[in-house]
């Protein structure tokens, strides 16, 4: 199939590219690289551009014969959504609304959507199942709800099929360590953690140890970034024109703030300093996905259910390119 991969320059965008790659199809990444990275992307992949810019996106389906899209454009800071509400409406919503149209306008009627668990706010029961109501807490998560509506309308309006999948958090990297996560600024736990291994922090900041679990800090269930795409190339092959799927991507297994830190020290054998910070708004206790209605739907299953592992080819990625992508750019 031909697909055009929009924020294939990024983190979980550049995995799923390569792993559409290897299944055979054939893939172009549209980029803005406001926040993704050349160097990420297969030589002779890249269509530099924004979604807004219809005819040059437009130019980009019609040109490469396009026949679906995934969909990871978005900015993905829930702080920085709550400073700067009006860069995530225009970004995640207004943007995306523009990519949905020049769908239309193309006659491309596949589409698989990079959708979070921040959609469901505050759940009610963990594990968390796709049936729980969807309260987001904070303008990112808000955003990707409202195209999550968006396509529920132009499926039932235009015919468009989708996928919509709510991944938990993503980690880790491609295991060979030549692909893997580079954020500027890092707010991920795991890559955190790792600089301070690498002598890039002094020390990582827990951020509230009074929540109600088990060691008082807050529990995901963290999913390998080449297990989200291998469930991104799945939802490909099941899209159909007119009919959509909403769908939970985790592990089903949680762990804490404190355990992570604990991995990270058996893995990489630092000591890591952590400090005991106040909790950051917005951040729920727990969240922990039940997604046997994905594996069921995309016959998938995570290769990943270890935190260790998963820590493993993040530290193999970090270790081998302490400045990321820099070097190469």
């Amino acid at each position: 199939m031909r697909v055009l991969v929009t924020g294939g320059a990024g983190y979980i965008g550049s995995h799923a590219v390569r792993l559409l790659l290897r299944a055979g199809h054939d893939v172009w990444v549209y980029d803005n690289l406001s926040r993704g990275h050349r160097a990420a992307v297969p030589e002779g992949r890249l269509i530099e551009g924004d979604l807004v810019d219809r005819p040059r996106l437009e130019q980009a389906l019609g040109t490469h014969r396009i026949e679906a899209v995934m969909h990871f454009a978005a900015f993905a800071l829930v702080g920085e959504s709550v400073a700067d509400p009006a860069l995530y409406y225009a970004n995640n919503v207004v943007s995306t609304l523009a990519l949905l149209d020049a769908l239309r306008a193309t006659g491309i009627t596949r589409i698989v959507f990079s959708s979070t668990t921040a959609t469901y706010g505050v759940p009610q029961r963990i594990p968390i199942t796709e049936d729980e109501s969807r309260q987001p807490i904070n303008p990112y998560g808000f955003t990707k709800l409202v195209i999550e509506r968006a396509l529920e309308d132009y499926s039932h309006a235009y015919g468009l099929g989708f996928a919509a999948l709510r991944y938990f958090n993503a980690a880790g990297a491609a295991p060979a360590g030549d692909l893997g996560e580079d954020h500027h600024p890092e707010s991920h736990l795991i890559p955190i953690v790792l600089q301070v291994a690498l002598g890039q922090r002094s020390h990582v900041t827990i951020f509230g140890d009074d929540y109600p679990t088990a060691d008082g800090t807050c529990i995901r269930d963290y999913i390998h970034v080449d297990d989200l795409g291998a469930a991104h190339v799945r939802a490909l092959e099941k899209v159909e024109p007119g009919r959509g799927l909403q769908l939970n991507l985790g592990t089903g297994r949680g762990h804490s703030v404190r355990e992570v830190v604990d991995a990270c020290r058996r893995v990489t054998g630092h000591p890591i300093p952590a400090e005991i910070g106040p909790r950051r708004a917005g951040d729920p206790p727990e969240l922990v996905a039940d997604s046997r209605r994905a594996q069921a739907t995309l016959d998938w299953t995570p290769h990943y259910t270890g935190i260790e592992e998963i820590v493993q080819t993040a530290w193999q990625w970090h270790r081998t390119h302490p400045r990321g992508f820099a070097a190469a750019e």
